[in-house]
């Protein structure tokens, strides 16, 4: 069987260039990631590797597509050429091409330099565009530019809910209810309105009073259930 897998970083990048190149190789079945390179931990490549079995070929259209990490790329490309032999293809450097059986040692010398080398340069570009990345957010910080979700105004009865809700004269859904926003958001708004010990106090004390209104509905279902029986009994 042959097999062909493309991958690009994030879900805004597009995999029409690779798949285009993998179609017209007479690939049985072609497997596509959008995630980074920085590992392996990728839901289509774990299914791609399940489903290879010795004497399969795997393209690829360039190394960094597998992935981006020197060590692991050696590591997965040990795997499947030793562990499952599997032949691989990489389109964009024919000295990696494991199917050529007639390669005599040089050859095979001179592909695990190669795979090296590229596997380096892989990792070395992922680290400069992180590098590139921080740079970037942190020219921008400078600038006054603000990142993460925009801030939204509290409702006017905010303080007034979670006064009552240190309280204990309401829940933290019913506050969360009043003040119009799911209960994550409300718990969020808490901890950055209230200090942080203040808060894990309040939460405790919460839990509880849940528990121990459990533990007395739990001893009056049981009272009930106790002082219904002998009446039912009488009434047979």
């Amino acid at each position: 069987m042959r097999y062909g897998y493309a991958r690009v970083s994030s879900k805004e990048q597009n995999l029409d260039r690779q798949l285009t190149q993998l179609s017209g190789l007479g690939i049985n079945e072609i497997f596509s990631d959008k995630k980074s390179g920085k590992d392996f931990d990728r839901p289509e490549y774990k299914r791609l590797c399940r489903q290879l079995k010795k004497g399969d070929v795997l393209f690829i259209s360039s190394l960094d597509r597998l992935g981006r990490n020197y060590d692991e790329i050696q590591e997965q490309w040990r795997i499947l050429t030793k562990g499952k032999q599997v032949d691989i293809v990489v389109l964009d450097m024919p000295l990696l091409d494991t199917r050529a059986d007639e390669r005599n040692l040089t050859s095979r010398f001179i592909a695990d330099l190669v795979l090296q080398i590229l596997a380096y340069v892989a990792q070395m570009e992922r680290e400069a565009i992180r590098k590139r990345q921080a740079e970037g957010i942190a020219a921008a910080r400078e600038r006054g530019v603000k990142f993460g979700r925009p801030c939204t105004s509290l409702p006017a009865n905010f303080d007034e809910t979670v006064e009552r809700w240190n309280k204990g004269e309401i829940t933290g859904v019913e506050a969360a209810q009043i003040c119009g926003m799911p209960l994550s958001t409300f718990r969020g708004y808490v901890k950055d309105y209230m200090k942080l010990d203040e808060y894990k106090a309040r939460v405790k004390k919460c839990r509880a009073k849940n528990i121990a209104t459990g533990r007395q509905r739990k001893e009056e279902l049981i009272k009930q259930i106790t002082t219904s029986e002998p009446k039912q009994q009488n009434k047979i």
